[in-house]
């Protein structure tokens, strides 16, 4: 017996768990709030070169002498940003009206603050040469997160669910309130590497937690519900940033609601099968019985005694396993290849959208907004349309629709930005799609000896993604659409891989690796045996008699 026999008696999704999922769900937001800050911690202002006889506080606009001071970029039909005219700006120069035809690199810049009031980027001057340490700096954040998986995950599986989760919370603060006293870039980056690490501490440990207590029918839903809140807090973002214009103080907002969450250490319990894991069988009792309370069923004594006496054999052979195994088998190879090119690709695309819309052009607050709005009908087709058309395909038609309208935007006229920018939301929403989609495919394909390190790598490669995302990104300094098109085609290929994937709604999952390799297998023996009872039995469409009719073959 398993818990989630239990559960058929508990209630699969009773108010006991509606009420502790949604408390979970809760600090997604703050989690979402610190990896998407950093376009309005370190926003890209309009800038040009201070000339060497401005004071600091000197404003942006040149006025009449933009042309005597400043060269000509006719790559992007605009002054230069980098580099300033090599003259002696006297008023003789001036008076003389001829532009010097040398120029010189920038030492000191003036920023436009007219949308920005202060930035990382003004502060520390990352713009021209050191243009890369802004994207370096969210490339770390996305580091720590890849830590924090490993980091975290390990200590959720060691320690449990619940300490991990508070630990996570009480770093997220501490590390957040530091980064934004943070004296230079470097610690910053740091601090900020740590709350990227304890984004996964937070978000991971609470998304097991509530998955881990619901049964198999309510799996989707939790799967995915949780993203709306990642979603609301995206859109909070914008709202935070439009009304606390300078950096530090935006920082220090976006991380003090996460106190508000100390007080969850008396509402949120352990994972029950953790504590059946790990043996403490006392507090399973326990738990078990506050959450028949709560869902007003009778839990009768010799099912909980079943269930703590009771051994699976599964988590027995799961032991027996390493990541490796994936690898040593040609169909299971690719499958898992696939997968996790496919993370690392949805992961990349869709952080790069959003950490992007200050490069869409038009009002940078708009672009975030709409950009984290998109996501809910993204998620809402994901609910809707996975137990109804299947996984696979869902998820390949979004990854095919999100890189088509990604890569049309090469299409797209100077003068139609409006164009632009809503092809770059609709890709953003088709990205959206299949990341909900993601979860629950990659998940359903990987034998259960194995599936929770294989999800785990899948994580990682997404985080790989996350990674690189910010460097590309930083191609639209140099032509605006080259990010656009590189995550388009990642993703029209990645869709073109999802089909070489089995579907596997209404599927026998795999349970060893020898599953695992002979699923989605097509056999000469299997076609005929298929043909065989669809001849005796036209209109007989019954799976499973299809694949007890292959047992018997076999």
């Amino acid at each position: 017996m398993g818990y989630d026999d239990v559960l058929k008696h508990l209630g699969e999704f009773g108010r006991y768990q509606k009420r502790i999922y949604f408390l979970l769900c809760i600090p997604t937001i703050s989690c979402a709030l610190h990896k998407l800050a950093w376009v309005f911690l370190g926003a890209k202002v309009n800038h040009r070169c201070q000339l060497p006889y401005e004071t600091e506080n000197a404003t942006f606009d040149l006025g009449r002498e933009w042309n005597m001071t400043i060269p000509w970029d006719a790559s992007r039909n605009k002054p230069s940003k980098c580099l300033r005219l090599d003259a002696n700006f006297t008023p003789e120069y001036f008076e003389d009206g001829i532009p010097a035809e040398k120029h010189v690199e920038c030492h000191s810049w003036i920023y436009d603050t007219s949308v920005y009031k202060s930035s990382a980027v003004m502060e520390w001057n990352l713009v021209c040469e050191d243009a890369w340490l802004r994207a370096t700096a969210d490339s770390i954040f996305m580091t720590g997160v890849l830590i924090g998986s490993l980091v975290f995950g390990d200590l959720s599986d060691r320690f449990g669910r619940k300490p991990t989760f508070f630990i996570s919370l009480v770093l997220q603060v501490v590390a957040g309130i530091f980064a934004a006293v943070a004296p230079d870039y470097i610690s910053f980056v740091i601090a900020r590497m740590v709350v990227g690490a304890t984004t996964s501490g937070v978000f991971l440990v609470a998304y097991v937690i509530g998955v881990e207590m619901v049964g198999p029918s309510a799996r989707l839903f939790t799967g995915v519900f949780c993203q709306y809140f990642f979603s609301l807090g995206f859109i909070l973002t914008a709202f935070f940033s439009y009304f606390v214009k300078d950096w530090r103080m935006l920082q220090v907002a976006l991380t003090l609601p996460g106190i508000v969450f100390f007080c969850y250490w008396w509402f949120i319990p352990e994972s029950v099968r953790w504590l059946l894991a790990k043996g403490r069988i006392s507090e399973v009792k326990v738990l078990l019985q506050s959450a028949a309370k709560e869902n007003k069923v009778d839990l009768p004594d010799e099912l909980i005694k079943k269930l703590t006496e009771e051994k699976e054999e599964k988590e027995k052979d799961a032991q027996n396993h390493s990541l490796f195994d994936l690898f040593k088998y040609p169909n299971l190879r690719k499958k898992t290849l696939y997968i996790f090119f496919n993370w690392m690709v949805i992961s990349g695309s869709y952080y790069g959208l959003s950490w992007n819309t200050s490069n869409l052009g038009g009002n940078d607050y708009l672009n975030f907004l709409i950009s984290g709005a998109v996501e809910i009908p993204g998620y809402t087709f994901t609910l809707l349309t996975l137990n109804v058309w299947g996984r696979k395909m869902p998820l390949c038609g979004s990854m095919l629709v999100g890189g088509t309208v990604l890569l049309l935007t090469l299409a797209v006229p100077s003068d139609m930005n409006w164009l632009f920018i809503t092809l770059a939301m609709l890709g953003k929403l088709a990205i959206t799609a299949a990341y909900g989609a993601i979860y629950i495919f990659s998940a359903e394909q990987f034998p259960t000896v194995i599936r929770n390190v294989a999800i785990g790598a899948s994580s990682m490669s997404a985080r790989v993604g996350g990674i690189l995302a910010p460097f590309i990104n930083l191609l639209a300094n140099y032509w605006k659409p080259m990010p656009f098109l590189i995550f388009g085609a990642l993703a029209f290929s990645g869709g073109l891989m999802i089909l070489l994937l089995p579907e596997t709604m209404r599927k026998q999952l795999p349970e060893t690796i020898e599953d695992g390799e002979n699923f989605g297998k097509k056999h000469k023996a299997d076609k005929d045996l298929e043909e065989e009872a669809t001849a005796l039995s036209p209109h007989h469409e019954n799976h499973s008699n299809k694949e007890e009719l292959k047992a018997v073959g076999a």
